[in-house]
């Protein structure tokens, strides 16, 4: 199947949505927010203009299709997210729905169903950046939300998960109460086109790989270390509570629990992504009587991660009582690892194989929404897309040819479901 006629339709969407959300450095797509919300727009209005169905679920989600899809129909889903980190870039997230609306729009050129319908599903709030909280459109649908989740802040506005949900038609009520809100029997198999948010496909050069597995995580957004905020000058090492050199304690001991379970080929990746101390008190001559930080650990095992959170708070215990530091931790926050399913892997791997381009099997380390389908019990496959530069920052460059040769893979897969 050849679906180069459709490139200088994917190059326009892409152009005129980095547009719309270009920041003066980046794309930013705040999750329930503005920048999402004028994504979901523009994708919304297009469909409707290349005649395809469009609607929106109960969680804000929108739903495309050629035509509406009886509820109790079998289909397959493609889907990916709309949303991105601040200051990210054009590709992570969007480049999976504007895929699955080629495909849409491949079918209706040959005025072809095929034997399992499509819907492609543009996923609100993927991104933990926001809230703290990933998965959030997908969550929702399959009452993986809870009222603590709710609650969540958004990072700019201060405004409640809930009330973002709700303006953007949520049924927030439904959510709550964890209610499960798509028929999961229906979906045969769950399909992401996703760019590779790391170094190894450009290395390899490979255009498009076959993802293998999801890595989960275990994650704390807000740990506080407490201490003694005291003179620089004149209070001794040994009669010192310095809460920053504690944080470094521990980073350094995790560190080396890190490299040697690494030895031991245990996958795991540990990250600190944010530490602070509080810029209305910090001083080059005052030693920090509180720091705070984040802590992430991701494996393709929950046993690994199980393990290293108890390391953690070990070492954590550990330094308290050497150091006369407190650690305070906000909520634990889990992502289960998922594994995707063999027989589409196997057919995502022959339909790259018919396109001619070099690929591989691959595992993701970066979180995605079909983790939460795959885990759901749902077939669920996934195709990377070669992308230079990495993701989460403005500087994703992936090659629109490296593109069209994914979508032409996913199209061909969605035409040997049934």
């Amino acid at each position: 199947m050849n679906l180069s006629c459709l490139r200088p339709v994917a190059e326009r969407i892409f152009d005129e949505t980095r547009a719309l959300a270009f920041d003066g450095v980046g794309i930013t797509r705040d999750s329930y927010g503005a920048g999402e919300s004028a994504a979901a727009s523009y994708l919304g209005k297009l469909a409707e203009a290349e005649g395809l169905a469009v609607r929106a679920d109960r969680a804000g989600n929108l739903v495309f299709s050629l035509t509406e899809t009886p509820s109790d129909a079998p289909v397959a889903w493609v889907g990916s997210h709309i949303d991105s980190v601040p200051r990210g870039g054009n590709y992570d997230g969007l480049a999976g729905v504007v895929a699955g609306l080629l495909c849409l729009l491949e079918r209706k050129r040959r005025g072809s169903h095929g034997s399992l319908p499509i819907e492609v599903v543009a996923f609100r709030g993927e991104e933990s950046a926001w809230f703290g909280k990933a998965y959030m459109g997908s969550g929702a649908l399959l009452g993986k939300l809870s009222e603590a989740d709710l609650l969540l802040t958004h990072r700019s506005t201060g405004e409640s998960l809930a009330d973002c949900m709700r303006r953007c038609g949520a049924d927030v009520e439904a959510i709550r109460a964890q209610e499960v809100l798509v028929d999961t029997s229906r979906i045969r198999a769950y399909l992401e086109l996703h760019i590779e948010q790391g170094p190894v496909m450009v290395a390899r050069e490979l255009p498009v790989a076959v993802v293998s597995a999801i890595r989960g995580n275990v994650r704390h957004n807000h740990v506080v270390c407490a201490g003694d905020a005291q003179h620089s000058g004149v209070v001794p090492r040994w009669l010192r509570r310095d809460a920053m050199f504690a944080v470094a304690d521990l980073v350094m001991r995790l560190d080396d629990h890190w490299r040697s379970l690494l030895e031991r080929g245990t996958d795991l990746v540990v990250t600190t992504g944010v530490v602070a101390t509080d810029p209305a008190e910090h001083s080059i001559s005052r030693i920090p009587g509180k720091v705070s930080f984040s802590l992430e650990a991701r494996s393709k095992s929950s046993d690994t991660l199980e393990a290293f959170y108890q390391v953690i708070r070990a070492e954590c215990n550990a330094i308290e009582r050497q150091r006369g530091v407190q650690f305070e931790f906000d909520r634990r926050l889990l992502s289960e690892p998922a594994t995707m399913d063999r027989e589409l892997c196997a057919k995502l791997a022959r339909a790259c194989e018919a396109t001619g381009a070099a690929h591989a099997l691959l595992p993701s380390g970066a979180g995605h929404d079909a983790s939460l389908f795959a885990n759901a019990g749902i077939p669920s496959g996934m195709l990377f897309v070669r992308n230079a530069n990495g993701s989460h920052n403005p500087h994703e460059a992936m090659e629109i040819g490296d593109f069209m040769l994914g979508v032409e893979a996913l199209a061909n897969t969605l035409e040997r479901l049934d």
